[in-house]
């Protein structure tokens, strides 16, 4: 089964990355969001309401729709965050910085706030999270994306936070079809109609990444399936540098990247 999830989590990591290089190249990054996530949640229903019957119909309590619902507005605020990020810096520099601040953030809540311990691998993790994000931070001329990109960092860690919570409330995929519900919901007064062809597979790579997160945790353990989801942000730099033509820094995101994916396999251990 570890084969399998390897795969399923590479996977994931892939479809993310793409669904977020598309974003970055359309002209309201949210007003794409606000289509493409809807569009997803409904290709997601028809399965979902199967499985949904062939499960004997369970519920889900009101306080999991009550967490769900406040996963989507911090989703909302993601989206926000994000596609400020995206219009104002290079995806090469925006994305490493947003996934790696997340986990750094997480280490830091467990140590300060939770009073937790970490060895020395987990703390060399924080340390290379750090100079990854340093590493690949937006260059002078374009530090208006760098608050916005930590910010999407940070409510990534909000949000997976409350979706912790939410799965152990109920059946983990329906709690996972009222987060995207929820979120579609929040979206819906950035919709824009005429925009389903490009949003199309925005949505369904959004949605496909998500599945196999959380198929791939079912078959394996978090501290395998995290660092491999984090590989996303070396493919992305690459792309961005290598055929967005973002060479500004060029070497210094690339190895921000690297240093991202090695601090998340690090804290993993």
């Amino acid at each position: 089964m570890i084969p399998l999830a390897v795969g399923l989590a590479f996977g994931a990591a892939l479809l993310h990355a793409g669904w977020n290089l598309r974003l970055k190249a359309a002209a309201d990054p949210l007003q794409l969001s606000a289509v493409a996530l809807p569009l997803g949640t409904l290709l997601l229903t028809p399965p979902v309401a199967a499985a949904w019957l062939a499960a004997g119909r369970p519920g889900l309590p009101w306080p999991a729709w009550g967490v769900a619902a406040l996963s989507g507005v911090v989703e909302l605020a993601y989206f926000h965050a994000l596609s400020r990020a995206y219009r104002r810096g290079d995806i090469s520099s925006v994305y490493p910085v947003a996934r790696g601040i997340a986990p750094a953030l997480a280490a830091a809540v467990g140590l300060l706030g939770l009073h937790e311990q970490i060895g020395p691998a987990q703390a060399a993790g924080v340390a290379m999270l750090i100079a990854g994000i340093w590493l690949a931070r937006p260059p002078v001329g374009r530090r208006g994306a760098l608050l916005p990109a930590l910010l999407t960092g940070v409510l990534i860690a909000t949000y997976t936070t409350i979706d912790r919570i939410g799965v152990r409330l109920g059946p983990f995929w329906l709690y996972t079809w009222g987060v995207f519900a929820a979120t579609s919901l929040c979206l819906l007064p950035w919709y824009r109609p005429g925009r389903a062809a490009q949003a199309l597979p925005v949505g369904v790579m959004a949605v496909g990444a998500y599945a196999l997160a959380l198929a791939a945790l079912s078959l394996a353990p978090l501290v395998l399936v995290a660092p491999l989801r984090e590989s996303g942000v070396v493919v992305v730099a690459l792309w961005g540098v290598l055929r967005l033509g973002e060479r500004d820094r060029a070497r210094l995101k690339l190895g921000g990247a690297a240093a991202v994916l090695a601090g998340a396999a690090l804290l993993a251990l």
